[in-house]
């Protein structure tokens, strides 16, 4: 577990957060820019020394200013990513991954040297300068270097917000890879929030120097505070099933109590996937759907109804059996339709709404 309470006043800025996530996995700091993200993460790595507060990662305290314990960065055998890969341009790629080795001294290696060229692909650049890489190559250099280091806990803030989109999809199914084959807790920072969806196991809301949210991406995804964040065109719940079953490009993918099917390339049988259904993309009837062309209907009751003041709208919570999907209606065909918490209705997604937004998580 990664605990902090942790109180920071700095040039006319007040962080007062508090955060608890579970570990291993990827603990997803999400917020606008200036909110705080990155100050929070210097306080975890001790970069920055808080005015009061305590961070504790898996029973080792590393900071307590109330009891006077400040473990210096070097000896918290914390790795750092940062967003401009900051590597040694007199170095070669393997003279920099060597001084990430350094670093770990007499650290029991929980990762070794080949299986980190292996996992991030960068045999090939061993005996290049940075220079001579590409920016994605760049940060995955950097992080082999942090790994090198032998960290209890990994630290990236913002690692792909310097890339262009191309070079961020060639980075992010390494970042994939680490947080499905290794066991180390992992810090992601980002104001992307489709980077969140792909990666995150836990997610923290944060605005104005303070956390306002935590929990699941399937949880928050729900919360009013994450709508206010990212705006109403990009609301949608975010669900994680089981694919069941794969014809050529299409699989099935097992939610609550339905299935959805969604357009994949490569689905296995078994393997755990990530989808988000924007709530524009979702229909609600009140009948067993009947001569339409979207194929995909999910059987509910609704939990709630939220009125959205400035979209003039009603956001309807869907449960569908141990999952929840939103729809975004008009106040009319909410009178017009009966819509109540309790009643049954049948969620009915576009098949487009899924394009784009399935992320494998891992195989079972």
């Amino acid at each position: 577990m990664l605990k902090a309470t942790l109180l920071k006043r700095r040039d006319g800025f007040t962080l007062h957060a508090q955060l608890q996530a579970p570990t291993p996995g990827v603990v997803a700091l999400f917020g606008r820019s200036g909110c705080g993200k990155t100050t929070l993460v210097n306080l975890i790595s001790g970069l920055l020394e808080p005015d009061e507060g305590r961070v504790e990662l898996d029973g080792t305290v590393l900071t307590d200013t109330r009891a006077g314990i400040s473990v210096p960065v070097e000896k918290r055998r914390v790795g750092y990513v940062f967003q401009d890969a900051r590597l040694f341009p007199h170095l070669s790629v393997l003279a920099n991954l060597r001084y990430g080795q350094k670093r770990a001294a007499a650290a029991a290696p929980l990762i070794v040297f080949d299986e980190v060229i292996a996992l991030l692909g960068i045999q090939s650049l061993l005996e290049r300068r940075p220079h001579q890489l590409s920016g994605g190559e760049r940060q995955r250099v950097a992080l082999g270097r942090a790994l090198l280091s032998q960290p209890t806990l990994l630290l990236l803030d913002e690692p792909l917000a310097a890339l262009d989109a191309a070079r961020r999809e060639e980075v992010i199914p390494y970042l994939e890879a680490l947080r499905d084959r290794l066991s180390i807790p992992m810090v992601y920072v980002s104001h992307q929030f489709d980077e969140v969806l792909r990666l995150a196991t836990h997610v923290v809301l944060m605005e104005a120097g303070s956390v306002v949210a935590q929990g699941s991406p399937a949880e928050v995804s729900l919360l009013p505070q994450l709508r206010e964040i990212i705006g109403p065109e990009a609301v949608g719940a975010v669900l994680d099933g089981r694919v069941v079953k794969v014809d050529a490009t299409i699989a099935d993918l097992q939610l609550g109590r339905g299935a959805l099917r969604v357009s994949l390339r490569e689905a296995r049988v078994g393997s755990l996937l990530r989808v988000q259904v924007l709530a524009r993309d979702v229909i609600i009837a009140t009948e067993p759907p009947h001569g339409l062309s979207v194929r995909n209907a999910l059987e509910g009751t609704i939990s709630a109804l939220t009125l959205e003041q400035q979209e003039a709208a009603v956001l309807v919570t869907v449960d569908i059996g141990g999952a929840a999907i939103l729809s975004r209606v008009t106040t009319e065909a909410v009178e017009a339709l009966g819509l109540k918490p309790g009643l049954k209705v049948w969620a009915l997604v576009k098949a487009v709404s899924t394009r784009g937004h399935a992320f494998h998580l891992r195989t079972a």
